[in-house]
């Protein structure tokens, strides 16, 4: 028997599966595609520890509360990603160069100091800065920039590298990844369960749901109602120019991610929604694609003479109220969920620690409260 099957190859289910066997647990991933194709492959990179601003506005104080404790899970991800490439062995491209919020008028500057006021209040090095100190600090920004916040701890990494390094590190550790199996029924059994594959049954003492948008499908199978969901949002790159955005840019006017790779390509995003296709896959919007590179521009006028060279549509991972799900599901002893909402990226490495020391019975290795993440709780 299986010891733990981890379900889905993205970043949650990889780097679950490489602290689970650093421990010595023996561990299977099964991933019903390629490993990396999903979200965590086909996001920009950002890594982020700021509370975002757009539900942050429109969700409200109450909302801002709830989510506050949340920021400490992506700090304390973000101090492993510091180190991730010496971990691995790999070079991910990491950079934390800092994150900068910026506003163009004095309501969205009032927005942002309230903002800060919630993220000084969990720790976070928030920094606000007048219309000198934000064109001092970045020269590229447009005149129309009053102000803003600047977060040093934010930054980027290569989103096609770090699932795979996990992936590669964890196989060297033992871990076994199968692919292109997918999930079909899901049965508790007195010692553990039964995974129904498109390969055959197989039985494991714990189960890991990391299945992304789809862990609400896998959750089902043993009637366990999740409210996940999946959004189809775009994200488009520039050729390649001289070294111009050093920090990780967000607009408090518009959505708004805007960075520049280590190749000097600019990925410019925020969430703007995609098509989806007749066929059920996401695609390309043209209006939205039309109005990102709108408040790009805003923001950093030398954009302008810049081609874009690709873009590309994809699923992101969400929940209404934009908190995560962790941890063993009550009254299905065994039977845990990695799931991290709209950031999981950035908090990837840290909530795998977590689910992977609470699938073995052991205190989670950070010290942070978990309770309001934990299913158990919600």
């Amino acid at each position: 028997m299986n010891d733990v099957i981890v379900i889905g190859g993205g970043l949650a289910g990889c780097a679950t599966a490489y602290y689970l066997a650093q421990d010595g647990v023996s561990v299977t991933v099964l991933e019903r595609s390629e490993l990396n194709t999903q979200a965590s492959g086909s996001n920009a990179g950002s890594l982020h520890a700021q509370i975002p601003h757009d539900p942050f506005v429109n969700k409200g104080p109450a909302w801002a509360a709830t989510f506050a404790p949340t920021i400490g899970l992506l700090r304390r991800s973000i101090d492993l990603w510091r180190g991730l490439s010496e971990t691995l062995g790999e070079p991910l491209e990491v950079a934390l160069k800092g994150g900068l919020l910026v506003a163009t008028d004095a309501a969205q500057m009032a927005a942002i100091e309230a903002k800060a006021r919630v993220e000084r209040g969990q720790g976070l090095d928030v920094r606000l800065l007048g219309r000198d100190d934000v064109h001092a600090l970045a020269p590229y920004l447009s005149d129309a920039i009053v102000g803003g916040a600047f977060c040093p701890d934010e930054g980027k990494a290569n989103p096609l590298a770090a699932t795979l390094a996990y992936a590669r590190a964890a196989q060297a550790l033992g871990a076994r990844f199968e692919r292109h199996v997918e999930v079909t029924g899901l049965a508790r059994e007195r010692d553990g369960f039964a995974v129904a594959t498109t390969r055959g049954v197989l039985r494991v003492r714990r189960v890991v749901n990391a299945a992304g948008a789809s862990a609400g499908d896998i959750a089902a199978l043993l009637g366990v109602p999740l409210d996940v969901q999946g959004f189809a949002i775009q994200v488009a790159v520039t050729e390649r120019t001289a070294p111009l955005i050093p920090h990780l840019v967000y607009s408090a006017g518009d959505k708004l991610t805007l960075k520049q790779n280590g190749a000097g390509s600019v990925l410019i995003g925020g969430g703007w929604p995609a098509r989806w296709h007749r066929r059920g896959h996401p695609s390309t919007d043209p209006d939205s694609l039309s109005r990102n590179m709108a408040v790009a521009l805003a923001a950093v006028p030398a954009l302008a003479p810049l081609q874009v060279v690709r873009t590309w549509a994809a699923v992101v991972n969400g929940t209404d109220d934009w908190k995560p799900i962790l941890g063993e599901v009550p009254g299905v002893p065994g039977f845990f969920v990695n799931f991290f909402p709209w950031m999981g990226f950035t908090a990837g490495p840290a909530v795998a620690r977590i689910v992977a020391s609470l699938v073995q019975g052991a205190p989670a290795p950070f010290d942070i409260d978990l309770s309001p993440f934990l299913l158990a709780s919600r």
